[in-house]
């Protein structure tokens, strides 16, 4: 038997699970996260073995994801930063962790050829990530969460561990 092991893209659909109706369809989550359906299926079934999500491959476990996230994202997927480019703004750059941190000039951006912002490279959880959260705020607000996990140091991480907490109560009390 093989080993399943996570991948990045799997947080991502994880996240895409917290922020969209339980009734969804496996087309319409893969078109929206700019993904192939094989592709959710399969990181949803890699997300079941880790008990990341029920057996229904529909309910996430919010406190093994919180647990995940906060102990083993920056270890298990850490960030890539890159030269200066053009692309979408993430971690201290974008909401909701702007409003908080002083980023004293710096700017850090997912690189994407239509984004409106210039800064620091942050290699996106996965490629598709930049186009996939043009149309999703809540994603995007949780990608950047996830960013700050992976990037930050104690004040940011602190900052991000809080706006997940709140984003995941919310999900909880759906």
């Amino acid at each position: 038997m093989k080993q399943q092991t996570m991948r990045p893209q799997d947080v991502v659909v994880l996240l895409k699970c917290l922020v969209v109706s339980a009734d969804i369809t496996m087309t319409a989550m893969a078109a929206s996260l700019c993904i192939s359906q094989s592709e959710v299926s399969e990181a949803l079934e890699r997300c079941k073995v880790a008990k990341l999500v029920g057996s229904d491959k529909r309910s996430v476990n919010v406190l093994a994801l919180r647990d995940f996230l906060v102990s083993g994202l920056q270890y298990a997927f850490p960030a890539v930063l890159g030269p200066s480019v053009r692309g979408i703004p993430t971690y201290i750059s974008a909401s909701p962790i702007v409003e908080q941190v002083s980023a004293d000039g710096e700017s850090y951006v997912w690189p994407y050829s239509k984004g409106s912002a210039r800064g620091t490279s942050v290699t996106p959880l996965y490629a598709t990530v930049p186009e996939a959260v043009l149309n999703d705020k809540e994603l995007y607000k949780l990608l950047v969460i996830t960013d700050a996990l992976r990037i930050g140091k104690s004040r940011e991480r602190n900052i991000a561990i809080h706006e997940l907490d709140t984003y995941l109560d919310k999900y909880v009390n759906k």
